[in-house]
């Protein structure tokens, strides 16, 4: 099996829909001419020309609101952000058209479009270009909230993204564009809803989505040396949730552990951590604990950074203390 890079596989999971389906189309700032901001749609101008891959202006909410009306006129547009700090000037076109239109015209109006782009830290960006926001749209029903974290599941999740007929999320990182893993040549696709357990284990459950799951993996890693046995999961969607299989592994292991990039504050580990006291409250031995970002905007300067962010040092010390070691 080849190894490609996650920017690849995007690419490919774009250009293998659009082969087949003429009615999909890309837009967003530099997608056609640039080649994308991170080169994930190079060479899609070349084949796909301007009239489906498509370069706008620094306007999200204009873009974003013309996805939205052509997504209910038959066409099935993938909208990239630079970042989804920028999403939040189109957030009303997100939230109160594609979000809601199915639900408010009944069932008159499917909207299958796909929002994607980087989220989260990529280093020292700067506060207002730095913030996670996968708890945000996953508040929102309507909306279906996908945060892949290696170019496998990349690649099968956008491809059954884009041929969802409701809006999807689609939440990358630009710490991953450049990260290589093995995707097969042949098609395959992933269910958007259906967690991944990455690694088997017997004395704890780790929990997290998305690039923060290289640190849940090496927190596996370090704990092993120690001889304790961490299984860990990969969320890939947080909405919908894949609840059971977070339930059936701490009825194994009886203990858990969240590792999530967002405020404390109402997470998606905030969730996790209600359904499985509601679920699975008999089965802990004991309290569920999270490691998360600092409550504070992200500083700029590295030992800033460093500080806000999960870490493996922060969730090892985490499993010791619910292992009260």
């Amino acid at each position: 099996m080849r190894s490609i890079q996650f920017r690849e596989a995007l690419r490919e999971a774009m250009c293998e829909e659009m082969r087949h389906d003429p009615n999909i189309l890309l837009m967003g700032e530099e997608v056609a001419e640039y080649n994308g901001a991170y080169k994930v749609s190079q060479g899609m101008l070349d084949e796909f020309g301007k009239k489906r891959i498509i370069d706008t202006p620094i306007a999200e909410l204009g873009f974003t609101g013309i996805g939205v009306g052509i997504a209910m006129n038959g066409l099935r547009p993938i909208i990239e952000f630079m970042t989804f700090n920028f999403s939040l000037v189109a957030i009303d076109q997100i939230i109160n058209s594609a979000a809601k239109l199915y639900q408010m015209s009944g069932g008159q109006f499917n909207i299958p479009i796909v929002f994607r782009g980087p989220t989260a830290s990529a280093g020292q960006l700067g506060a207002q270009h730095s913030q996670a926001f996968e708890n945000w749209f996953a508040n929102c029903p309507g909306l279906k909230v996908v945060v892949p974290s290696n170019p496998y599941d990349a690649k099968g999740l956008l491809k059954t993204a884009i041929r969802d007929n409701d809006p999807v999320i689609f939440m990358e990182s630009e710490q991953m564009y450049g990260d290589k893993g093995e995707v097969p040549e042949e098609e395959y696709l992933i269910p958007i809803g259906k967690a991944d357990i990455k690694k088997t284990g017997s004395d704890i459950t780790i929990v997290s989505f998305g690039k923060i799951m290289k640190v849940a993996l090496a927190t596996a890693d370090e704990l092993s040396k120690e001889n304790i046995s961490a299984e860990v999961i990969d969320m890939r969607t947080v909405r919908p949730i894949d609840y059971q299989t977070i339930i059936d592994s701490v009825k194994k292991t009886n203990r858990l552990l969240i590792i999530e990039e967002a405020w404390p504050l109402a997470s998606i580990s905030s969730e996790i951590t209600y359904m499985i006291q509601k679920n699975a409250f008999d089965y802990l031995d004991s309290p569920i604990l999270r490691v998360t970002t600092t409550d504070t905007p992200l500083g700029y300067a590295p030992t800033f950074i460093q500080e806000f962010l999960p870490t493996i040092e922060k969730s090892v010390k985490a499993v010791k203390q619910i292992m009260y070691l």
